[in-house]
């Protein structure tokens, strides 16, 4: 699969003698975009080569995860269950654009308070899932085992060789461990975590080896969903500029801390940088709904 790497034009770039281009993993597929197709792309093959008729796994309201799943699922002939954060949900899904879509494409859901989901690791919970749904293929939240690594694997081509660093929003960290384990030995790879905390250096540790990495924590705005109007404001402008279409839970809080980083001339003249975008565009309609409550500028769609 060939996807195309976008230079990225702006005249602080040349300003400062950096390139950028960004990898449009985002135009894979409009629902299972970016990294969601590379972390489902082993799953089901496993999940069918297992005898798995039924898919099961994790995410909040507007998870780009559950949507992706629910489509692939459909798809591929596997029947799917988001175990959905937010109890309340249950009577307002309908509301919900990501939940929606899920639904459409045949995803059970089973909503579950947050201190309840906090369990969903645990091996009692899991147990009682099986219980209650029968023997699944279970996915951890945001997609990240073994299997999604491996698809993060092939995201970094031959040709992506000529770049100096290689960057990459993080969720669960499974991505991120992808590109580390693909990198060339001359490569940096750098983490730009959209949560607020110091957990997901232990968690990409369980899938790397390489020391050739490094998490920039200074670009979460408050943490995993949390925007500002910076922030929308900054997507808004990049899109206009360059034509390319920035979710505001990821790839908009890396991008803006690629270029904040590159105006400070943390990179040395002539680095040539290359973006992951992970796709995520569906959750977009989502977020405006949230800002339009909070009476903030909405994202361009």
């Amino acid at each position: 699969m060939s996807i195309p790497n976008q230079n990225v034009d702006l005249p602080i770039l040349k300003e400062k003698g950096v390139t950028l281009h960004i990898k449009r993993e985002d135009t894979i597929h409009p629902f299972i975009s970016g990294n969601k197709y590379r972390k489902l792309k082993y799953n089901l093959i496993e999940a069918k080569k297992l005898g798995y008729g039924t898919l099961l796994t994790f995410g909040g309201a507007f998870s780009n995860h559950i949507a992706a799943a629910a489509y692939a699922g459909n798809t591929s002939g596997i029947k799917t269950i988001g175990v959905v954060r937010g109890e309340e949900l249950a009577e307002q899904w309908q509301e919900n654009p990501t939940l929606q879509l899920a639904k459409e494409h045949g995803m059970h859901f089973h909503f579950v308070s947050r201190s309840t989901y906090r369990k969903k690791n645990t091996i009692g919970f899991l147990n009682d899932l099986k219980e209650s749904f029968g023997e699944c293929y279970i996915l951890p939240e945001g997609g990240t085992n073994e299997l999604a690594v491996k698809g993060c694997e092939e995201i970094l081509t031959s040709e992506d060789a000529q770049f100096d660093i290689v960057s990459c929003c993080v969720g669960t960290g499974g991505t991120l461990a992808g590109l580390i384990n693909s990198a060339q030995s001359h490569q940096t790879v750098l983490g730009f975590p959209a949560l607020k905390g110091d957990f997901l250096k232990e968690d990409i540790l369980k899938f790397v080896q390489n020391e050739n990495w490094n998490l920039i924590s200074d670009y979460h705005f408050g943490g995993y969903a949390k925007v500002d109007e910076r922030l929308i404001e900054f997507i808004n402008a990049f899109k206009k500029e360059t034509e390319i279409p920035l979710d505001p839970i990821y790839t908009g809080k890396m991008l803006f801390g690629i270029l904040d980083m590159i105006k400070k001339g943390v990179f040395e003249q002539g680095t040539r940088i290359l973006a992951i975008h992970t796709g995520g565009l569906q959750g977009i309609e989502g977020m405006n709904l949230v800002l339009k409550k909070k009476n903030l500028p909405l994202l361009d769609l």
